[in-house]
């Protein structure tokens, strides 16, 4: 990974959070209701950048690229795929963050701007990994 990678990673895992809240409202009051076309488009657009940046390695479901807008999903169906994928972001921070301190960092790829250490690399301050248990 390098610094790049970290920002596409906060930016989408953000979006993924941002829109699974939204939608976990929704299908907690009505988990059957179809999700509305215009909401469908923007987590399918959501969905496929995921993939790409997630990898073979990383993505929730080798198969699933991402929800048929002629057979409009149930929030319920969709709160469940976008759980799956907040939990392989998760796993992707998880295998690239180290702790230092008492703090958490990615410890990536430097460009050739970036003060680096002996083996090329910075630190760039992240949160603690979700599934990470004291």
């Amino acid at each position: 990974m390098n610094k790049n990678d970290v920002d596409v990673f906060e930016k989408l895992s953000g979006q993924l959070i941002s829109v699974y809240e939204e939608i976990s409202l929704l299908s907690k009051k009505s988990p059957n209701d179809a999700v509305n076309k215009f909401k469908l488009k923007f987590v399918n657009k959501l969905i496929n950048d995921s993939n790409e940046f997630l990898s073979h390695k990383y993505r929730p479901f080798d198969d699933f690229e991402m929800f048929d807008e002629d057979d409009v999903p149930q929030n319920s169906d969709v709160v469940f795929i976008l759980s799956q994928y907040l939990q392989c972001f998760e796993k992707l921070r998880a295998d690239n963050v180290k702790i230092v301190l008492n703090s958490w960092f990615w410890y990536v790829e430097g460009d050739e701007d970036d003060t680096t250490d002996e083996n090329g690399m910075i630190k760039i301050r992240t949160v603690k990994p979700k599934k990470l248990k004291d």
